[in-house]
């Protein structure tokens, strides 16, 4: 792998998370709650494989999505996104094994 395009689509929840309810945010689900405006569209995010993860329960998958696409949870304990970014980088789960 050459080159890798990380993108992290902030506030587009794709359900709630287990400590959500710690939060206030039990049933939360962003996208889902997004797609029921008339004016919603994704195409390129669908060719990408994004209604293909786990857990979003809208739009139609692909069968041969051009992107990897995954749902993570944050290991840190806390509401804020940034926790989250953080731990991308350093996270073992996020990098590709070694040739």
């Amino acid at each position: 792998m050459k080159r890798v395009f990380l993108i992290v689509l902030d506030s587009v929840g794709i359900g709630e998370m287990p400590d959500a309810a710690d939060y206030g945010d039990a049933g939360s689900n962003t996208i889902k709650a997004a797609s029921t405006s008339p004016y919603f569209s994704m195409p390129n995010m669908r060719k990408l494989g994004f209604f293909n993860i786990d857990g979003v329960e809208i739009g139609e998958k692909e069968a041969a999505p051009t992107g990897a696409v995954a749902r993570m949870t944050e290991v840190s304990k806390g509401k804020d996104t940034t926790i989250g970014h953080w731990e991308i980088p350093f996270d073992e789960r996020c990098r590709a094994p070694s040739s």
